[in-house]
């Protein structure tokens, strides 16, 4: 057991190390921040959005979640270059090293425990690094560089192969390092957390919380446009697989076949994506949890991460092309579901590194007033001792905010050119004008509060060449 002595050193060399690497990370609060920039997105000024998020990111070296969300703003008004340049500095630190785990041995570490979650370097959750990887193929093909895009939707399948070994071994290890510190990892366990928030019907229909039928329906539609039908044919199969019983998706397999070998006829075989509301925040919420000090049970306050409801918007029912009839649209993607799911299954080493962390506070507060009466250096500990606390008090709540909240999907074959597509929302009809080209084309549309952000004619590059 390590002496009082050592754990306040550890503990003031954990302090310090994390305030140098993050500055005020700890007291940020990330929720109310976006909260602002999607008001701006919600009511069309994308620009107002944009400078909201810069003037919350003012220090040179931006964070994974500033490039996150300024792509995705950049994205809304069609500029899809600086909308890829935005991406491509946020893939390149997802695939670079976090500084705090060459450090001390941080993520294991008995100082790991010490500091809050916030001060960690956010690296990003597994369904937003694949969301990343998918819409950047989507700008690709908003660019008309299909084969790029191509390359983007097959790093996706690259990463949920390696996501899915990570978390076999994170399981594992969470139950021994549980096991062996004696520390709770079930939120069941939380009197008064909302369960249901995270744990219902369906948040437990998904297979986990990066796969998502969205990128594999994209996949089989990308391979489809190059000609590629061994390729395309497990992309629509593993889309069915994860949202099963949409006709829509059952008949992208089933035609697969037939649709390559028709001949070109002037039509384009038009693939339209359509989102709706935003990702959920995550929001502090403080419980209390007893603590064993000393041989009593001490009652220790304690923050967890609670899923809020998201910015959800009505799911469109159908859209319309030009004057032609309704096309129904068919639920694809829930990011909102995928949110909750990911927030349960980190919920238990969330729940081990927080029990700790309060079992470490409360020993070293008591500790602290023991010395500071011995030797009247109450000053200095009570000092060291308020830190910690602050640096604790609230829950991580760190997200990709302006991702949408629910995909969906219609396909229909159209001429070539200009067209108006309608799209029903809560506030009436919204349109927007695209253009497609070539055999194959992807439209995606997005339902943001009074706005229907679509390409603009003008940007687009759409189309294969066959």
């Amino acid at each position: 057991m390590p002496s009082w002595s050592s754990s306040l050193r550890a503990l003031v060399v954990a302090l310090a190390l994390a305030l140098g690497l993050t500055g005020c990370a700890a007291f940020r609060n990330y929720d109310r921040e976006l909260h602002t920039t999607l008001d701006y997105a919600r009511a069309g000024n994308v620009d107002g959005a944009i400078k909201t998020l810069e003037s919350n990111n003012r220090l040179p070296d931006r964070d994974l979640l500033y490039y996150l969300e300024l792509g995705m703003l950049e994205r809304l008004a069609s500029q899809y270059q600086e909308s890829q340049k935005a991406w491509m500095a946020a893939n390149t630190q997802i695939q670079g090293h976090d500084p705090l785990s060459q450090v001390g041995s941080l993520v294991r570490g008995g100082s790991s425990y010490l500091i809050n979650d916030k001060l960690r370097t956010y690296e990003g959750y597994d369904y937003e690094k694949v969301m990343l990887l998918t819409y950047m193929a989507l700008n690709h093909l908003a660019l008309g560089e299909l084969e790029r895009a191509r390359v983007a939707i097959k790093q996706t399948h690259e990463l949920e192969a390696v996501i899915a070994e990570q978390r076999a071994a994170q399981i594992a290890e969470v139950e021994e390092e549980a096991k062996k510190r004696g520390a709770r990892t079930s939120f069941k366990e939380l009197n008064g957390y909302p369960v249901q928030t995270i744990d219902n019907p369906e948040v437990n229909t998904l297979k986990n919380s990066y796969q998502s039928a969205l990128s594999h329906y994209l996949a089989g539609f990308i391979y489809e446009s190059l000609g590629e039908p061994s390729l395309a044919a497990p992309g629509y199969r593993l889309a069915n697989e994860l949202q099963p019983g949409v006709p829509l998706l059952e008949e992208a397999l089933g035609g697969l076949e037939a649709r390559l070998r028709a001949p070109p006829d002037g039509m384009v075989d038009v693939l339209f994506l359509v989102a709706s509301g935003t990702a959920p925040a995550l929001r502090s919420q403080q419980f209390n949890l007893f603590v064993p000090v000393n041989n009593r049970m001490v009652l220790v306050p304690v923050s967890f991460p609670v899923m809020a409801p998201s910015g959800w918007t009505p799911r469109p029912p159908a859209i319309k092309v030009d004057e032609g009839a309704a096309l129904p649209l068919a639920p694809l993607t829930s990011i909102d579901l995928m949110a909750r799911r990911r927030l349960k299954d980190d919920m238990p080493v969330i729940m081990l590194r927080s029990t700790i962390r309060a079992a470490t506070s409360a020993a070293l507060q008591y500790q602290a007033q023991k010395s500071s009466d011995r030797h009247n250096s109450a000053a200095v500990v009570a000092a060291i001792v308020t830190i910690g606390s602050a640096l604790v008090a609230s829950a991580d709540d760190r997200t990709w905010r302006t991702l949408p909240s629910d995909i969906s999907i219609a396909r229909a074959r159209i001429p070539a050119g200009v067209h108006t597509v309608t799209v029903q929302t809560p506030q009436g009809s919204r349109s927007a004008r695209i253009e497609v080209a070539g055999r194959y084309a992807v439209i995606d549309l997005w339902v943001l509060g009074q706005q229907l952000y679509g390409p603009r004619p003008e940007t687009q590059k759409r189309g294969s060449s066959r």
